[in-house]
């Protein structure tokens, strides 16, 4: 028998970009994240979220402008997550996207909100905001894809954070 990896996160995300200081720039600018590490050698850069405790979040390689294109629905990576604390933060990102030109839609999971973007290489990206535990109510086992009413949601939870029981192995 198989016995499970005792993983209790994913702690870090990779891409290969074909430029990577326009790379860096985007998620410095659209996260704010901080550059925590540069490799010359790999042309790659390793980035920080400035409220998080790892020592990186996001790991860029760059390959050059002669890489191929990624293909959108090809057999791969479709997205990364990065999670918000409050709705509040997830409508800035909204309009942070926008201002980037990077929003591509949003959409309710039902126990999740979510913003959808793409970095200048294509690689697709999700904003969300997760509803406290207790309300996942019939969301319990389920992901809906429905259309996202922001305003609404924003008008239920301002203010509410979600963000600090992630990862604590604890369900309330």
């Amino acid at each position: 028998m198989t016995t499970p990896i005792p993983a209790v996160r994913l702690n870090h995300a990779v891409l290969f970009v074909t430029d990577l200081e326009r790379a860096v720039t985007f998620w410095t600018t659209a996260f704010g994240m901080e550059v925590a590490a540069r490799e010359p050698r790999a042309n790659a850069a390793f980035l920080r979220l400035t409220r998080s405790g790892n020592h990186h979040d996001l790991g860029l390689f760059g390959l050059g402008a002669g890489a191929a294109p990624k293909r959108p629905g090809a057999v791969g990576l479709y997205h990364l997550a990065w999670q918000v604390d409050t709705i509040d933060e997830l409508e800035a990102a909204r309009t942070t996207l926008a201002e980037l030109g990077a929003y591509t839609g949003e959409s309710s999971h039902g126990a999740t909100k979510s913003i959808y973007g793409a970095d200048p290489d294509g690689n697709d990206f999700e904003v969300m905001w997760m509803l406290p535990r207790e309300d996942w109510g019939v969301h319990e086992n389920a992901a809906p894809v429905e259309r996202l009413n922001l305003s609404g949601e924003v008008e239920r939870w301002s203010g509410v954070g979600t963000s600090a029981t992630v990862g604590t192995g604890t369900r309330s």
